[in-house]
């Protein structure tokens, strides 16, 4: 499967289904992800049953405490 994630094209394993699939599959740990789908701010609650396809366009923002 082919998307663009941040701005960057990647293919992925056809066996990711959802958001949060793609979620896990890059390991992210983050409390607080932002999850953008086509253009569109997604509800942390809505990842699991969000599904993917083919030439979807993510964007996934973590907050990096610092200082």
């Amino acid at each position: 499967m082919n998307l663009q994630i941040n701005g960057d094209q990647v293919t992925l394993s056809t066996d990711l289904n959802t958001i949060q699939d793609v979620i896990d599959h890059y390991q992210i740990k983050n409390q607080v992800v932002i999850v953008e789908h086509n253009d569109q701010i997604l509800e942390k609650d809505t990842h699991c049953q969000t599904e993917i396809k083919d030439g979807d366009k993510l964007e996934l923002i973590q907050f990096v405490g610092g200082g």
